[in-house]
């Protein structure tokens, strides 16, 4: 592409040559001739030069931060972490204290759990209320003993975290200061593909650093542990430490919180998204009021309609969630909801893509009855729903062996270790499923199984026992499609077999 700046200048020194030869008393005919021609054929040039393609007002300078940056900087913190201290053992690798041998090695000269050096780890955060509100990523501050943050002009504060919401990833910590720096508050419903983005935060520990980017997509889900949240995807360049950290639009407006990136190295490359502010300021109301988060259900499984699903139920274009299965005695059931059905709005929002279903019934409160938009028989219908409460995920170690359950058996084809529930766990978990992943390795944990999954089905066929799984597994081919259940939603997992 030609430089604009160059055809000006050339433009310019067409300009000075002419003048200064009128000025010393005219040149010879023949100079003045080629003065001539090329100050006839100079603007021509530069007028053949420049890309005609782009309509005016389209080529435009870079945008300028520092104003940004300077109004809005202070008010992004460091948050420095201790981690808990995890208890670890110098016993044999894979020895169960339940073992007999396990008092063997303690008694004769091998030492029991002993405490590790403290772990420390870095995020950022950012200030919403004068008083010392820190809203931040639950990542960052999950398992903390100790918090630090520090501010721009030095002053460092300890931090209490008043609460965190693993499901979106929000965390809200407080300091006892007054007068602080805020930041503004967005409206992310209204960014667009190719906005440019700010991001202010630590990376590797280097404090109030500014990146900037485009907005690459919006409302991007990013699998069922982050249904919640329709993340904005931004090409900012966002690395360890930036966690927490503000996304700023031109207006100076926190849009969203930096949280993941997508990365097959562990650093930046070129794929980060953040959460949306008023996911994360919805969280941050019920943390500082409750200390916890309440969200509704009404317990379906969804996907995504495609052109072939849209064409198939006669749906002018693809949109809405599809219903794969009802959770039998639900909310959803009880009201009269079926596999097939496609939920076009709810609680009086449109629901264009699958991911956003869920992000607007858990915003709908407990109890509530809702009014759902259902495609179904090629018309739409209005159903009510009185929405149940959406619980917190179980620990996954309440389910591993320890509890009293039976002790793990090994699947050494798709590297699995499970063991059955019991009635007690089935019932506490109101889950469909017979076996619980202690374990993971090779193909499985390649394929993203987690300790905690329960196991449903393989291949289509439901498991109840690990006699029932052994079978299932040798008759499958390369292939194995496991179905699992983790926080509530079932999903299937493909393991490929050697």
């Amino acid at each position: 592409m030609v430089d604009l700046a160059c055809v000006r200048c050339l433009v310019s020194v067409v300009a000075v040559v002419l003048s200064f030869s009128a000025c010393s008393g005219g040149p010879s005919t023949a100079v003045a001739a080629d003065q001539q021609r090329a100050a006839q054929t100079a603007p021509a040039a530069a007028q053949r030069e420049v890309p005609t393609a782009a309509p005016s007002g389209v080529v435009r300078a870079l945008p300028d931060f520092t104003g940004l940056v300077e109004r809005y900087g202070p008010a992004v913190v460091n948050v420095d972490v201790v981690a808990r201290r995890e208890p670890t053992s110098n016993m044999p690798p894979g020895l169960s204290p339940n073992d007999p041998f396990y008092d063997f090695f303690r008694r004769f000269g091998m030492p029991g759990p002993r405490n590790a050096p403290p772990a420390r780890g870095e995020g950022s955060g950012f200030i919403v209320t004068a008083d010392g509100y820190i809203l931040t990523n639950a990542h960052v501050v999950d398992n903390s003993s100790e918090v630090t943050v520090r501010l721009t002009d030095r002053r460092e504060f300890t931090a209490k975290v008043v609460g965190l919401d693993r499901r979106t990833d929000v965390a809200v910590i407080k300091i006892d200061a007054k007068n602080l720096p805020t930041v503004k508050l967005g409206d992310p419903a209204k960014l667009r593909p190719g906005e440019w983005v700010v991001a202010i935060g630590s990376p590797f520990g280097f404090d109030n650093s500014v990146t900037a980017g485009v907005v690459s997509a919006t409302a991007r889900a990013l699998g069922p542990e982050s249904s919640l949240v329709p993340f904005i995807q931004t090409d900012v360049a966002v690395n360890p430490g930036n966690s927490g950290g503000p996304l700023f639009n031109l207006n100076g407006e926190v849009v969203g919180i930096n949280s993941q990136i997508y990365s097959r190295t562990g650093g930046y490359m070129g794929v980060s998204f953040a959460i949306p502010i008023d996911v994360a300021m919805d969280v941050e109301a019920q943390l500082v009021k409750a200390g916890k988060v309440t969200r509704g259900r009404i317990g379906v499984a969804i996907q995504e309609v495609n052109a072939q699903f849209a064409e198939s139920f006669g749906l002018d274009r693809p949109r809405g969630a599809l219903v794969s299965s009802v959770e039998r005695g639900g909310p959803a059931d009880k009201a009269g909801i079926k596999a097939g059905d496609v939920i076009l709005s709810a609680g009086g929002r449109t629901v264009d893509r699958s991911s956003e279903l869920p992000g607007i019934i858990a915003g709908i409160r407990p109890g509530t009855q809702a009014e759902l938009e259902v495609w179904r028989n090629h018309k739409a219908e209005r159903i009510g729903v009185r929405v149940g409460e959406l619980e917190e995920p179980q620990s996954r170690n309440a389910s591993r062996s320890a509890s009293g359950g039976e002790q793990p058996e090994e699947s050494s084809r798709l590297g699995l270790a499970v063991r059955p529930l019991t009635p007690e766990e089935r019932q506490q978990a109101g889950t469909e499923g017979y076996l619980v992943v202690e374990d993971v390795s090779g193909p499985a944990a390649m394929a993203g199984v987690q300790p905690g999954d329960i196991i449903v089905g393989v291949n289509g066929t439901r498991v109840k026992s690990l006699a029932d799984l052994r079978t299932a597994t040798r008759k499958a081919g390369k292939t194995v499609a496991l179905l699992i259940e983790r926080d509530q939603a079932q999903i299937f997992v493909p393991i490929r077999v050697e």
